[in-house]
């Protein structure tokens, strides 16, 4: 890192003092008396004092619920730490504190359908549910499971779970049939939501057919409910066994005050799935406390948001962002919920929504900005992003030119917050500080009570080096258990088994002079010619400023004795791999991370096979050059792309 770098942005000393995180800052002086003076040393009391400042936590974030004591018993057990063992709380009632006719929700679905809920409507809507679920015979622990878009009524039917103390597993609707099942039959849901169908990129799909296959192979759910996003709810549920439409499931009960059941901090709320990429996907059970807890302390600590905020998220129910993005409710915020492509029917059309809704809060994931920029958008001189006041990012790393490119051409005077973590914890390990600079390429600063660090193989802490994310303490978000796990086996080989008692996350990191980190993508998928270790996400950096490649793909070829790179590259339309681009992809990458970053060999793809929720798949891909089975292509949103790198000539040579 060049010390002579400046920051790509910094906040006004305003903006800083009337930060969520300097009120907690100032409250944690104040009771404890402390004498903290930056988030740097508020991240190292938090996690050195865990009990006091997650006890703070819930008294500034004004969870409701009964607290209990103690804060956290076996404190030194990872995994076996318990917080807030003697707590009650509802999760619903805590998402759904705020009334009135101010809309808790405003969805738009491409150019087809737009409409808002309001507090008052969505409390209606929630109690109706709950009614009807109950009628159902939906108690205690039992799962409610949807493949629903991101609309309104899924979060309704999410909170309306959650009140009965019933544990919700989400996707969303395109996915296949066997990823459904693969995931939706290992839970054996009482309750079934579905809709009647989808839109995207300006086509309307439906999923009748899908449906039928998926019922039959969820006997246990009793009902299947169809929510009318299409138009089309009752006449197809008329054609599938066990299904009724939702306003016939509500039509019996009139809306009266929610009933919310408090339960123990670590009742059991979601069940969420592992992308599968490498067998039938984990399923990883997060309890209430747990997440409601991080949420909070991000959303009002790390993101800033405020009362009346307009919140969004570009994500699926198939994304673990859907449930960060939804907790934005406990923070009083209005949640901003969109549907479908981004890039449809204009290039543009999320610039225009977060002109038009004069969003707040505007989260997406790095492929979309580095999208935006490979289409030529300047909404800086196209729109009026002034109430724009956080950028945020995930879902991969994002690359130092990215960064540029918001400042350049989306808005100079945001804090671009690019955030890490993942569907193990459903919270974040690192992300933004609405305090401090932006310094390009880098995830500002480890999350507050995280205690973060990077790991070489032995096990000891690395500065300004690359190595392995860890957390080194319990954290309140841990799951408490996999689902049909009944031993604890997987579990702990998820997390415990490269170092015991410290989580090993699966990310190649390194912290940087600034305290932040950069993310050189996951472990699993690290590079390594000559014993040297390499991050994808480095390669790609380099290979995304070449303007004739719209996208890469880096594995590791076992090849004579050693590992080679490979890199495969998505190239613009008319755009044919010859010597020179060849050798001017090598240049860049040479040039702007090493000589070792170059591959031995870089082969012309017509498509990169991702998950579901947008990741590129460097496993599977690696698996398939190899001769190797995919375990599971259902975790694929794009799974007929891996025949592309069978049996390869380039690769033989």
């Amino acid at each position: 890192m060049n010390s002579d770098q400046k920051p790509l942005w910094t906040p006004t000393p305003e903006a800083v003092r009337n930060s969520e995180v300097v009120r907690f800052m100032a409250e944690a002086n104040r009771r404890f008396g402390l004498a903290l003076k930056d988030y740097r040393q508020l991240h190292a009391w938090s996690v050195e004092n865990r009990p006091a400042f997650w006890e703070l936590v819930w008294d500034f974030c004004g969870v409701i619920g009964e607290k209990g004591s103690p804060v956290l018993a076996d404190a030194g057990r990872m995994p076996g730490a318990k917080f807030f063992p003697g707590a009650k709380l509802s999760f619903a009632e805590n998402l759904m504190r705020r009334t009135g006719a101010e809309p808790a929700m405003i969805f738009r679905g491409e150019d087809k359908k737009s409409y808002r809920l309001s507090f008052d409507e969505l409390h209606a809507l929630v109690s109706r549910l709950q009614q009807a679920m109950k009628a159902a015979g939906v108690k205690k622990g039992d799962r409610v499971a949807a493949m629903l878009p991101n609309l309104p009524e899924s979060i309704a039917v999410m909170l309306a779970t959650s009140s009965l103390g019933a544990i919700f597993s989400s996707c969303s609707p395109d996915f296949g049939e066997r990823g459904v099942i693969d995931r939706f039959g290992q839970i054996q849901p009482k309750l079934f939501f579905s809709c009647d169908g989808y839109w995207y990129a300006g086509k309307k799909i439906q999923i009748a057919e899908k449906l039928d296959v998926v019922i039959k192979n969820l006997l246990t759910a009793e009902k299947v409910v169809l929510v009318n996003y299409l138009g089309e709810a009752k006449e197809t549920a008329a054609k599938l066994s066990r299904a009724t439409d939702l306003d016939s499931f509500i039509a019996p009960f009139a809306a009266k005050p929610v009933e919310f059941e408090q339960l123990p901090f670590d009742h059991p709320l979601y069940i969420l799935f592992s992308s599968g990429t490498t067998g039938v996907p984990k399923c990883i059970v997060h309890c209430a406390g747990g997440v409601l807890l991080q949420h909070v302390k991000e959303h009002k600590l790390l993101c800033d948001i405020k009362p009346g905020d307009r919140m969004f998220w570009f994500t699926t129910m198939g994304w673990m962002m859907w449930n960060w993005l939804v907790s934005g409710l406990a923070a009083e915020a209005t949640l901003m919920l969109y549907d479908g492509s981004p890039f449809h029917p204009k290039n543009d059309v999320m610039f225009d929504y977060a002109q038009q809704e004069k969003i707040d809060f505007f989260g997406t994931s790095a492929k979309f900005i580095d999208a935006a920029k490979k289409a030529g958008l300047r909404p800086i001189d196209t729109h009026d992003l002034s109430k724009m006041r956080t950028l945020a990012s995930t879902g991969s790393p994002l690359v130092p030119e990215s960064f540029e490119y918001v400042y350049d051409a989306v808005k100079k005077d945001v804090h671009l917050a690019s955030v890490s973590g993942g569907t193990d914890l459903c919270a974040c390990f690192v992300g933004g500080d609405p305090t401090s600079p932006v310094w390009k390429g880098e995830i500002q600063a480890p999350a507050l009570g995280m205690a973060v660090d990077v790991w070489d193989d032995k096990g000891k802490p690395l500065k300004g080096e690359r190595g392995e994310l860890v957390c080194t303490a319990p954290f309140p978000s841990m799951p408490i258990m996999f689902w049909n796990d009944p031993d604890g086996k997987k579990y702990h080989n998820a997390y415990f088994n490269r170092f015991p008692g410290v989580w090993c996350h699966g990310d190649f990191a390194e912290w940087t002079e600034h305290g932040g980190m950069i993310i050189h993508g996951r472990s699993d998928a690290t590079l390594n010619p000559q014993g040297v270790r390499i991050g994808t996400a480095e390669i790609y950096a380099q290979v995304e400023q070449i303007a004739e490649v719209v996208e890469s793909i880096a594995i590791g070829q076992e090849w004579d004795g050693d590992t080679r790179i490979v890199l495969f590259v998505r190239l613009r339309d008319g755009v044919k791999l010859d010597d020179a681009l060849v050798a001017k992809i090598k240049q860049q990458i040479k040039v702007g991370a090493s000589p070792r970053h170059v591959p031995a060999k870089i082969v012309q793809i017509a498509d990169i096979p991702r998950t579901r929720s947008g990741k590129i798949t460097e496993l599977a891909v690696r698996d398939v050059v190899h001769g190797r089975p995919v375990k599971n292509t259902e975790a694929l949103a794009n799974p007929e792309a891996l025949d592309l790198y069978r049996d390869i000539a380039e690769l033989r040579t």
